[in-house]
């Protein structure tokens, strides 16, 4: 099972968490800097706790430079995503 999910990161943030969903995207703030991938990884380390998977099991496949990312989650399906982060809203135009 492979999960594919966009979020919205904001980096150095005061504390690590995921605030929920912005429309179709994840909202999620680390206090990592965006600098040589520490934001990416600790989003990565702070959804796979989140979903109790492996961190290696959560990467960002795309937006490595952009506060706007893609996700892949390996190990899970959408059914976990919403009982842990709640259902998706609308695509925020």
């Amino acid at each position: 099972m492979r999960v594919v999910l966009g979020a919205k990161v904001t980096p150095k943030a005061g504390s690590d968490e995921v605030v929920g969903w912005s429309g179709t995207e994840l909202a999620v703030r680390v206090s990592a800097p965006p600098d040589k991938g520490k934001a990416n990884e600790a989003v990565c380390a702070l959804l796979a706790r989140a979903l109790q998977v492996p961190k290696s099991s959560v990467r960002v496949v795309r937006g490595h430079a952009s506060r706007h990312k893609v996700l892949e989650v390996d190990g899970v399906d959408g059914r976990a995503i919403e009982r842990v982060f709640g259902t998706q809203g609308p695509p925020v135009l």
